[in-house]
C-alpha cells in the first residue's frame, strides 16, 4: 500500500484502493493490520489511519508496525539501531497512525545488509532496551522482532520478553523449520509468517507474461524468485497447489496460506493485499483443511 516510490515498492497504488482494502478486510472479520514505517516512506501507515478514522475505536483492528528502517529527504533507505532514532520513529508512527499506543511494535530487519548505509555503532541490545522502554511508557503494548535468527532472539530475551517473530515462510522458503520455529515454540514466542504466497508467485495468478509486464518500480523484478532457475520451480509448485485446491473449490493462494497455518508453531499469517477483491480471495484460507497426504504432496514439490 506504500506505492512504488521506494526501494521495495510494488508499483503504482491508488490511495482509495488501499483504504477500501483495509475496510474490506475488517468487514471480513480480520482483526489486525500489519504495516511498517518504511513502507512507502510513511505512506502505508497514513493509509491505515485514513481507513480506520471513521471506525469506532472499540471496533478497530489491532495495529502492528515496525521500526529500524529510516530514510532521508531523497528517499534513500538505511537501517538504524540508534536508540534516539527508534524513539523518533515511534513518535512519527504514532502520529501517522493517529493512535497513542501501537498494539505490537516490531524491530524490523535488525541485521539487514541490503540498504544504502547501515548503523554499526549501536548494538542490537541497545535497540531492544529502547523498545522495552517504549513498552513501559505505554507507547507499545507488546514488542516483537522481524527477520532475525535464533542467536539474536536469545540475546533479546535476556533484556525483555519477545512477544513475536515475524519471518518469511512459504512452501518455497522453509529454512525456519530447522531452528527458528522450534526455538519460538520452546520459549513461547509467537510466529507471524509473512510472504506465504511468496510475493504472489503461489497465488495461482502469476504467469511469465505478467512478470514481464510488472512496473519498472515493482521490486519483484529484481528478486531471484522471479528469475530462472527459481521461477520455473515456483510456478511448478503453484500448479501443485492448484491440483490440491480445485477439488475443495479453493484458490491456490488460499491453500498456500493454509499450508503455513497447519504448522502448529505458526501463530498467524500476514498476507499482503492491495485491492479489496484480493481480500475475498484469501480470507478463506483460515478455514481450509489439508490432510496429511495433501501436505506431503505439496511439500514433495
Amino acid at each position: 500500500m506504500g506505492g512504488g516510490d521506494w526501494i521495495f515498492g510494488w508499483g503504482p497504488q491508488k490511495d482509495s484502493e488501499s483504504i477500501d482494502t483495509v475496510r474490506r478486510a475488517i468487514d471480513n472479520g480480520l482483526n489486525w493490520v500489519d504495516t511498517a514505517a518504511a513502507y512507502g516512506l510513511g505512506r502505508s501507515e497514513s493509509m491505515v489511519a485514513r481507513a480506520l478514522r471513521d471506525i469506532p475505536r472499540h471496533e478497530r483492528p489491532y495495529i502492528f508496525t515496525e521500526c529500524s528502517l529510516v530514510w532521508d529527504e531523497l528517499g534513500n533507505v538505511s537501517a538504524s539501531l540508534e536508540p534516539r532514532s527508534i524513539r523518533r520513529e515511534a513518535e512519527s508512527s504514532l502520529r501517522r497512525l493517529e493512535i497513542e499506543c501501537v498494539d505490537l511494535y516490531q524491530l524490523g530487519w535488525p541485521v539487514e545488509p541490503n540498504f544504502s548505509s547501515r548503523d554499526d555503532t549501536h548494538s542490537l541490545e541497545e535497540a531492544w532496551t529502547t523498545m522495552a522502554a517504549l513498552q513501559r511508557e505505554g507507547k507499545a503494548r507488546f514488542i516483537g522482532v522481524s527477520n532475525c535468527d535464533v542467536g539474536q532472539l536469545e540475546r533479546l530475551r535476556r533484556i525483555s520478553p519477545v512477544t513475536s517473530l515475524q519471518v518469511p515462510y512459504s512452501l518455497l522458503r522453509r529454512r525456519i523449520e530447522d531452528h527458528a520455529l522450534p526455538f519460538c515454540a520452546d520459549h513461547t514466542i509467537g510466529v507471524i509468517a509473512d510472504s506465504s504466497m511468496q510475493w504472489g508467485l503461489l497465488s495461482g495468478k502469476m504467469t511469465r507474461e505478467r512478470i514481464d509486464a510488472l512496473p519498472h518500480n515493482d521490486w519483484r523484478r529484481r528478486s531471484p524468485y522471479f528469475r530462472e532457475p527459481m521461477l520455473t520451480r515456483a510456478l511448478a509448485v503453484a500448479e501443485r497447489l492448484r491440483t490440491v485446491a480445485a477439488p475443495k473449490g479453493r484458490s491456490p493462494g488460499e491453500v498456500a496460506i493454509a499450508w503455513t497455518l497447519h504448522n502448529r508453531s505458526i501463530t498467524a499469517a500476514s498476507v499482503g493485499v492491495r485491492h479489496a477483491y484480493q481480500v475475498d480471495e484469501v480470507v478463506g484460507a483460515a478455514s481450509v483443511h489439508l490432510s496429511v497426504q495433501e501436505r506431503h504432496d505439496l511439500e514433495s514439490a
